[in-house]
């Protein structure tokens, strides 16, 4: 029996966290669910987004940065998210990899498809049944990261506006690229309102 996978993307602040909460309760009624993050999720995942995010590590290079996600979300697939499909779970991911192909595919000028590929070794082609992007403007969205005071800071966050502009245009550019797995969740809308868009195109994978 197998289980669905659900991935939410976005721009930083654009309130997947907090959606991914809402939805595990929504459904857990049906299956069992589990909500997980990346980069992170199991020990060793968590400790390479340690070194990710660590707002220190600004000389990290581009090509470092795309291989110790990669790395993470190798660790994180096999032992976390595969296990719960092979029993028949729900899993939602807060990010996976249109994540890679977006900020260091696009955002640090990598090329789509060389990040695609890294990714391929590490997931052996392993894709979400559904992706959810959670559509915000990033002048809105790093409105919502200022005013969060329990926010992680992380070194994404000391990028420039422009930096996350170019993000969300790769959003825009890969959900054109994949129109049957990705579906666009208007986030600028209540949490209600994005919480029920969102269960709405979970059930048709359901």
């Amino acid at each position: 029996m197998k289980g669905i996978f659900i991935t939410l993307e976005g721009g930083e602040g654009s309130g997947k966290t907090t959606i991914a909460k809402m939805l595990k309760e929504a459904l857990e009624p049906q299956k069992h669910v589990v909500i997980t993050r990346e980069p992170g999720g199991v020990k060793i995942a968590e400790e390479i987004r340690n070194v990710i995010v660590d707002v220190n590590n600004t000389e990290m290079d581009a090509r470092t940065e795309a291989l110790l996600y990669a790395a993470s979300r190798r660790q994180h697939l096999v032992e976390k998210v595969m296990p719960v499909l092979a029993q028949g779970g729900i899993v939602i991911c807060d990010r996976f990899i249109d994540s890679s192909l977006v900020y260091q595919g696009i955002g640090r000028g990598l090329g789509i498809e060389n990040v695609y590929n890294m990714n391929l070794f590490a997931t052996e082609g392993v894709m979400p049944d559904l992706t959810l992007f959670f559509d915000i403007k990033p002048e809105e969205a790093l409105k919502r990261i200022n005013m969060d005071d329990e926010r992680e800071v992380n070194r994404l966050d000391l990028e420039s506006l422009s930096f996350h502009q170019s993000v969300y245009n790769g959003y825009k550019k890969v959900v054109s690229m994949y129109p049957d797995r990705i579906k666009t969740i208007n986030a600028a809308q209540s949490v209600e309102e994005v919480l029920q868009q969102a269960l709405k195109e979970i059930e048709k994978v359901l």
